[in-house]
């Protein structure tokens, strides 16, 4: 949706644009879009106001961008629905900016400059620029022009050649070589092949592929085309999760739009390159992010990995060559293509070329989405660009890959961001989420999380993922009980050795990683737990017990009338005592009592 107010359009016409992505709308964004609208309304002002995609600073959400000739782009954030006329009116109006509400801004600086000056924005170049929903807008950003180039000018090899010059590795985890893969699946015999898009996002924390989506649909389409041509594919379908409905919202936007325009369909550029594209909606399960699953799932089967080889190249989607990428790795392509391979390689280490997205979440004060170079160190990633940690507290770990990764610690965050250097620390790279823990994260506690959701996510066709999984979910939850024993830590290594070596797919292969990395790092924690049933970060409950201070007690009795199981005793005045054996660790005493007179053991 986009509206232009007034009559007298100019070529310098001021542009206001409002981020409605997920994280925006969820944000107020809606809201804050209606009021700019009424506003425009009521002032007659020659403004054009639309929607963009994730600009990648959700933690500032709403945001909005104004465009015009005397400031340049201003973005402003966090914009609420009553603070909407008071910026307008200052900006567009009085002509004197709230300059205490500018992020970043051409003409007037800007408090957040930090977030972007250390990105390189390949993957989001249109993200938060462009509205998703448009064409148009594509267009205007050199939109199907790296597909009609690889149809007029380049063979199929051509393509696969460039691709693998570019160095460009997978982005959906394991950091396959993307041209070779290709090329697998262009060798491979076969009347029909398929092309298909994984965009089943379900690792805990992670959110860059339906932020690409809600963003920039058409670069993904557009990948998709030039992969589909480069291996002999005339039908590609785009596996995305139900969970993420403005996502499919738009992806379906795109693709008829593509369809009407003639980019997508038969002889397209008046070539004899045909290609259809079709979604697929999934139920959420986290296995089908592997590409078997997957494959089963779009045939109508349950989503159940199989034994490889045979592999989808030579044999996948209803027993045909396939191959399958993610929605970054294809959202790369179309840029590769136009600017060349060796400007993609410019970027990242000498094995890992190109620049990653992450998701930045978790105890970090700038969350949200921002794309690096590789080879930047996870110290600059979180603190340059993602501000450090909330609060000033101590950096603990940041977990990395999510239920399939593992935790890094602080000695490690000079480790650079590629695929080879995190996996030596024992974590790997993954689809990019990047969960940041700060001192009062309990390391047992997280990685019985993590298995816990592995656990259940497991499709249950493997015993050692089946039942492995859950015995080591037992033993972490016992231990966060208080009631571990010294002999569960060996039980630990025992059970995950077992489970990586005897799992089908790469979920029960990488499951125990969180259980193994936080061993490897943070074994005293583990100690503390089962010797001294003490849990450090104090947030196992079992494990804590809240005390009142005797000489800091006033006897105002606050802490007693809000404590629900009736745990505290005194009189007006006088100390008071909280029962151990009633309290439910619930914490409601500790942040009532105004004397800071109760503590957490």
């Amino acid at each position: 949706m986009e509206k232009i107010v007034g009559d007298n359009l100019e070529s310098n016409i001021t542009k206001i644009k409002v981020g409605l992505a997920s994280c925006g709308i969820a944000a107020g964004g809606l809201e804050v879009f209606d009021k700019i609208d009424k506003f425009l309304d009521k002032s007659k002002l020659n403004v054009k106001l639309e929607k963009t995609g994730c600009i990648g600073m959700c933690y500032k959400e709403v945001l909005v961008e104004i465009d015009d000739e005397q400031f340049g782009s201003t973005m402003y954030g966090p914009v609420k629905p009553e603070d909407v006329d008071e910026v307008l009116q200052a900006h567009l109006i009085d002509k004197k900016p709230k300059t205490e509400k500018v992020l970043f801004s051409d003409k007037l600086g800007g408090k957040e400059d930090e977030v972007l000056k250390h990105q390189t924005r390949i993957v989001l170049r249109n993200c938060g620029i462009i509205n998703p929903e448009s064409i148009d807008d594509y267009l205007e950003q050199d939109g199907y022009k790296a597909i009609q180039q690889v149809l007029t000018e380049m063979k199929p090899e051509d393509v696969i050649e460039e691709i693998k010059k570019s160095g460009l590795r997978g982005r959906g985890g394991a950091g396959f070589p993307t041209g070779l893969k290709w090329q697998f699946a262009h060798q491979a015999k076969g009347d029909i092949k398929y092309i298909i898009c994984n965009a089943d996002e379900g690792d805990p924390g992670a959110f860059m592929d339906r932020s690409v989506l809600e963003g920039d649909p058409h670069s993904v389409i557009e990948g998709m085309l030039i992969a589909a041509y480069a291996i002999g594919a005339n039908q590609g379908y785009i596996y995305c999760r139900a969970e993420y409905p403005l996502a499919l919202k738009r992806l379906r936007i795109a693709i008829k739009q593509a369809e009407e325009r003639g980019f997508l369909g038969n002889n397209i550029f008046d070539s004899d390159f045909n290609l259809k594209i079709d979604i697929k909606e999934g139920a959420g399960a986290f296995v089908c992010g592997e590409e078997t699953a997957m494959i089963a799932s779009i045939e109508g089967k349950r989503g159940m990995p199989n034994i490889r080889p045979p592999y989808p190249a030579n044999s996948g989607l209803w027993g045909k060559p396939t191959n399958i990428n993610n929605v970054e790795t294809f959202a790369n392509i179309a840029w590769i293509i136009r600017n060349g391979a060796s400007e993609f390689a410019k970027y990242g280490t000498e094995k890992s070329k190109g620049t990653k997205v992450f998701a930045l979440t978790g105890k970090i004060k700038r969350g949200g989405l921002v794309e690096v170079p590789m080879g930047m160190t996870l110290r600059d990633v979180i603190f340059k660009v993602g501000g450090g940690i909330i609060g000033d507290k101590k950096f603990k770990a940041v977990q990395l890959g999510g239920p399939s990764g593992g935790c890094i610690p602080e000695s490690l965050l000079n480790t650079p961001v590629d695929y080879d250097s995190l996996t030596a620390t024992g974590a790997i790279m993954g689809s990019g989420g990047m969960v940041v823990m700060d001192e009062t994260t309990c390391m047992v506690d997280m990685a019985r999380f993590f298995l816990n959701f592995t656990q259940n996510e497991s499709c249950g066709k493997c015993t050692f993922c089946r039942i492995g999984t859950k015995r080591m979910l037992e033993i972490l939850t016992r231990i966060t009980e208080g009631k571990g024993k010294s002999s569960d830590i060996d039980l630990l290594y025992d059970l995950s050795d077992k489970v990586k070596k005897a799992s089908l797919c790469g979920l029960g292969q990488t499951a125990p990683n969180p259980v193994l990395t936080t061993l490897k790092y943070f074994k005293d924690e583990y100690i503390e737990h089962i010797e001294n049933k003490h849990c450090p970060a104090g947030v196992c409950k079992q494990l804590i017990k809240y005390e009142i201070i005797p000489e800091k007690c006033v006897g105002c009795q606050m802490c007693k009338k809000v404590c629900p199981v009736d745990a505290i005793s005194g009189e007006r005045k006088s100390v008071h005592k909280i029962d151990q054996e009633k309290c439910i660790k619930c914490g409601a005493c500790m942040d009532t009592c105004k004397f800071d007179a109760i503590r957490k053991l």
